[in-house]
C-alpha cells in the first residue's frame, strides 16, 4: 500500500480543470485556426500547424469556448494532457500576455 503522508491535496472542481490545447497530426494545414487564436500561440509547424502551450488560454479572457477548436472542420484540436491548467492558470496567463503584449 502507498502511503500519503508527505503528500498535499488540494480540491479542485472538475470543471475547472482546463488544458492547453494541441493540434494533433490529423490537421490538413487549411489555414482556418491560426487566425481565429486572439493570443497568437498557433503558428505553423515544420508539417502541420502547432499550437504553444505557453501562450494558450483556451481563449480565456476573450471567449467561452476555444475559437480554434470551434472553426476546425476535421476535430483535430483536443487538450493536451501535457499541460493540465485550471480556468484561474489559464486566465492568470491571459493577464500575463496581456501586460506583455
Amino acid at each position: 500500500m502507498v502511503g500519503l503522508r508527505n503528500c498535499t491535496i488540494i480540491p479542485v472542481e472538475l470543471s475547472e480543470v482546463l488544458m492547453a490545447l494541441m493540434i494533433t497530426d490529423e490537421c490538413i494545414n487549411c489555414d482556418v485556426c491560426e487566425p481565429e487564436c486572439p493570443n497568437q500561440a498557433i503558428y505553423l509547424g515544420p508539417e502541420i500547424y502547432e499550437i504553444d502551450p505557453n501562450k494558450c488560454t483556451e481563449c480565456v479572457g476573450h471567449f467561452e469556448e476555444p475559437q480554434c477548436v470551434q472553426v476546425c472542420p476535421v476535430a483535430c484540436i483536443p487538450v493536451s494532457p501535457a499541460h493540465i491548467e485550471t480556468k484561474e492558470t489559464l486566465f492568470q496567463k491571459y493577464l500575463r500576455l496581456q501586460s506583455a503584449g
